[in-house]
């Protein structure tokens, strides 16, 4: 399902966090959302690893660091709700 990451920079890259999460096993996909008027980065990421192993151990790893002057909050990912 994949991991989210909370409180990032608002400076990240989608390569920034490759080259982080990479530490921990394959990266399949990196999603950074913008916002839809400005286009900035909205704080949060979504990144897919090879296994539900490398996501946990790169969750154990990573959740309450420091990383480009933020904590960040690394967790499992939920499934996205239908708002409609």
């Amino acid at each position: 399902m994949g991991v989210y990451i909370g409180n990032l920079s608002y400076d990240v890259t989608e390569a920034d966090l490759n080259n982080v999460f990479a530490e921990y096993g394959t990266v399949k996909r990196v999603t950074l959302p913008t916002d839809r008027e400005t286009g900035r980065v909205r704080g949060f990421a979504f990144v897919d690893l090879g296994s539900d192993d490398e996501e946990q151990a790169s969750i154990d790893a990573l959740d309450g660091a420091e990383w480009m002057g933020r904590d960040l909050r690394v967790n499992k990912a939920k499934p996205r709700e239908n708002r409609r």
